[in-house]
């Protein structure tokens, strides 16, 4: 009997390397008496920042507006679960019953967040993190919350460019079980390592066109052609009987030794318009979006309908990033094998997003299971 029970409790134990990992509940995986330093931090929101090199590059406009755009698509499209199947002629996705973090990732905030949140630091940094917060009784990941990739650390890859998971990683001063981590590479180096002097370029010519649009430029110059010269205090008494006739719309009297000229000012070169164009350009590409979603000028391209703007943003922008989430989310660290994910991508296209677009599913799998 005591044979027996060993062999029947080896059977339903939770996979190797989560049975250590999976607890009761959201608790046991904040307790400090559990984990080192590092998953004591996971949560505390104020501590939490996003990074200096992210944060200039969100300060020019053309980037801003990039990652938000793809970050909207990422957002706005919900996850579906399938398994595949061999009918004869092709594999065929059969809708499989969503485990509950698939509605839910996180508890605290909604999927939207998280998952735009989770393309931006794949955006800037190349990688994300999630750490998991609860398990179910099967040992697979429950629940999940966002690390963000600026306070996290690997001791094993230096980067810019991330060849695999790690397995040292250090969040907030401490270390994580890799177990407890699912980690996303994105295809695409992260473009605060990719493009420094590109975004340094962009900075600069931004504080220029503020200068320039800050500085004070005079309407004319009042200028003494002969006669006996003025001093300074009859020629500020001048300026301002000028300025105050011209204010109250008078007419102003200059005799034949003085002489008025207007101040030529050109906006396109004071606020440096041409450059500024070429480096929203070059922006553009560097985010991988089309131009003329982010308003730069793009001379005779034009699109026909709003469903080919939104197919180019997801082409060229949106869908490695939206594949890397999902294809990491269907490995079997996070998933049973042969169960994957992906993006309800068709329902974004065809810009139908009712609150019937989550597909017919069956009803959502239940997380709680009687352990024998």
């Amino acid at each position: 009997m005591a044979l027996f029970n060993k062999v029947t409790k080896a059977a339903i134990s939770p996979p190797a390397g989560k049975a250590a990992a999976a607890g009761t509940g959201y608790n046991n995986f904040y307790s400090p008496s559990s984990n080192n330093g590092g998953a004591a931090m996971v949560g505390v929101y104020y501590n939490y920042t996003e990074g200096e090199a992210r944060n200039a590059a969100m300060s020019v406009p053309t980037v801003s507006r990039a990652r938000d755009l793809i970050a909207s698509v990422i957002g706005c499209m919900p996850l579906r679960m399938y398994k595949e199947m061999w009918n004869g002629e092709t594999m065929e996705k059969i809708p499989e019953a969503p485990r509950t973090w698939l509605r839910k990732i996180d508890p605290t905030v909604p999927n939207n967040f998280i998952l735009s949140w989770t393309f931006d630091d794949l955006f800037f940094y190349g990688r994300a993190f999630w750490y998991i917060t609860s398990r179910t009784a099967d040992g697979y990941a429950a629940s999940y919350s966002r690390l963000p990739a600026n306070m996290v650390q690997t001791l094993d890859q230096s980067g810019p460019v991330w060849f695999a998971p790690s397995k040292q990683i250090i969040f907030s001063g401490g270390e994580l079980d890799p177990d407890n981590v699912v980690q996303f590479l994105s295809p695409i180096q992260g473009i605060t390592s990719m493009s420094q002097q590109s975004v340094a370029t962009a900075l600069k010519l931004e504080a220029a066109r503020f200068r320039n649009a800050s500085s004070a430029i005079p309407a004319g110059i009042l200028k003494q052609t002969g006669g006996e010269p003025l001093n300074a205090q009859e020629l500020a008494d001048l300026a301002s009987a000028f300025n105050a006739a011209r204010m109250t719309n008078q007419t102003a009297a200059l005799n034949e030794y003085l002489s008025y000229t207007e101040t030529s000012t050109s906006p396109d070169k004071m606020l440096l318009i041409d450059s500024a164009e070429f480096q929203a350009m070059e922006m553009a590409r560097l985010c991988n979006v089309p131009p003329y979603l982010v308003g730069v000028s793009v001379g005779s391209y034009s699109y026909q309908s709003s469903s080919e703007s939104r197919a180019d943003l997801w082409t060229f922008g949106a869908r490695a990033y939206a594949d890397c989430i999902a294809g990491t989310l269907s490995q079997n660290n996070v998933l049973p094998n042969g169960t994957y994910v992906e993006f309800d991508v068709e329902g974004y296209l065809m810009g139908d997003y009712s609150e019937n677009n989550d597909m017919a599913q069956p009803e959502a799998y239940d997380e709680v299971q009687s352990q024998s």
